[in-house]
């Protein structure tokens, strides 16, 4: 009898650890110690042991903003209330449904508590699926924040210049040579990053970085890497080629790497943290027939860091670029120049990119943060679009923007839910 209250003991530790980490997979070591320790405040907890884990079969495809929290379906008749806002949630598959895309997703984060505030996956046609859980999508341009991270941490700042001629759509051998013959124009890296120009990256990618710089910086970013959440997460992919042209080309955002659009938000809440990854998460409680039995992290949970403040705050500069003066200008201001947010700057980086089939699609990324010097929302939209479109993600971030801060009562800031079909009219 003894023996067997030794093994009945054993099994539920093995089962309290088995449901105190939902999700995870075997070598994320690092969240799995932190959260396997009982000093750990604000963990996610317990409230009582129940097979399978409480986060099993939870469906983020299926939530119901109807009500306060929202709620999501999981394992049986248990149900996830979740972190998200139902207002921002609809306003998000609204922008996307009125934008008519394809499919598309938006996922919006508390920079502070790792809150997950939107999860909206869209999907026009075709059957259901989590698009912001896919990595499927390009990452295009939005590498370019990894790129410039790994030159920041190579010596190189926001104010280096470079030459350049060509690449607006590909890299070639010669895109690569400097030539002061050639080389009518100079950028400097923040506006290298902020109009998105191809050739910067690539030359100094070149010249500063190689396969094992770039692929850890990379891989600290999330690339390659099972990212802990609360539901399976697809993993951002990365195959940087060995050749010179073909390892330059990924660094300025051609193809060999794709992205999800919950990464995009955990790239930029990193960033916004001033380097530090913190933990995101969409489930607050998991209720039974009988009660609790899951309460999400009640504190913010750090998960590593993965650049220095200062290489953070560098990284945040280029990025305002992008909003300022860059590829998302005429997405963020009105036709005569007036900012639809104004006196509240926002770091970002877009991506734009198609598939060279005949039926495409055309993707579009903004992954970003506001306000940039003092974060309080991350956001991550993706956009597949057909060959013809009416709105791209830099739109619907904008819009999802200008919700967010209208509602927090901003100065100035107009909600463009009040006026019918805005995302879908512009530009």
């Amino acid at each position: 009898m003894r023996d067997m209250r030794q093994w009945i003991a054993v099994g539920a530790a093995v089962g309290l650890v088995a449901v105190t980490l939902p999700m995870l997979r075997e070598h994320d070591v690092q969240l799995g110690g932190l959260l396997a320790k009982k000093t750990t405040a604000g963990s996610p907890t317990i409230t009582r042991t129940v097979t399978p884990p409480p986060l099993t079969d939870l469906d983020l495809t299926r939530i119901d903003d109807r009500r306060t929290p929202p709620t999501a379906p999981a394992h049986g008749d248990r149900v996830a209330e979740l972190t998200i806002d139902p207002m921002y949630q609809r306003a998000a598959i609204g922008f996307l449904r009125a934008g008519q895309v394809p499919e598309g997703a938006v996922v919006m984060t508390d920079i502070r508590t790792g809150k997950v505030l939107v999860w909206a996956s869209y999907v026009n046609e075709g059957a259901m699926h989590d698009v912001a859980a896919e990595a499927t999508a390009p990452s295009a341009s939005v590498f370019k924040v990894v790129t410039g991270t790994a030159l920041v941490e190579a010596g190189l700042s926001p104010n280096t210049k470079q030459c350049y001629s060509g690449g607006e759509h590909s890299i070639r051998p010669a895109d690569l040579v400097d030539n002061k013959r050639r080389d009518k124009y100079c950028a400097t890296l923040a506006q290298a990053m902020g109009r998105s120009i191809n050739t910067v990256f690539a030359r100094l990618a070149a010249k500063n970085l190689d396969r094992e710089k770039l692929g850890a910086v990379a891989e600290k970013l999330g690339w390659g890497q099972d990212t802990p959440f609360d539901v399976k997460v697809a993993t951002s992919t990365i195959s940087l080629p060995e050749d010179e042209l073909g390892f330059a080309r990924t660094a300025a955002g051609f193809w060999n790497t794709t992205l999800s659009p919950f990464q995009g938000a955990n790239l930029a809440t990193t960033v916004a943290n001033g380097g530090e990854m913190i933990r995101l998460h969409v489930v607050s409680s998991v209720k039974d027939e009988v009660g609790d039995i899951y309460q999400g992290p009640s504190e913010r949970q750090v998960l590593k860091r993965v650049m220095d403040e200062s290489t953070a705050n560098a990284v945040t500069a280029m990025m305002e670029a992008t909003v300022d003066n860059g590829t998302s200008y005429r997405s963020f201001h009105d036709r005569n120049g007036r900012p639809y947010l104004p006196d509240i700057r926002v770091a970002g980086k877009t991506g734009t990119l198609t598939k060279p089939t005949p039926e495409g699609p055309f993707y579009t990324w903004f992954v970003g943060f506001a306000p940039s010097r003092k974060p309080e929302v991350a956001i991550s939209v993706m956009v597949a679009n057909s060959a013809k479109w009416r709105v791209k993600a830099t739109n619907v971030a904008c819009d999802m923007l200008r919700t967010y801060f209208a509602d927090k009562g901003a100065p100035g800031v107009s909600d463009p839910n009040n006026r019918t079909g805005a995302t879908a009219q512009r530009r």
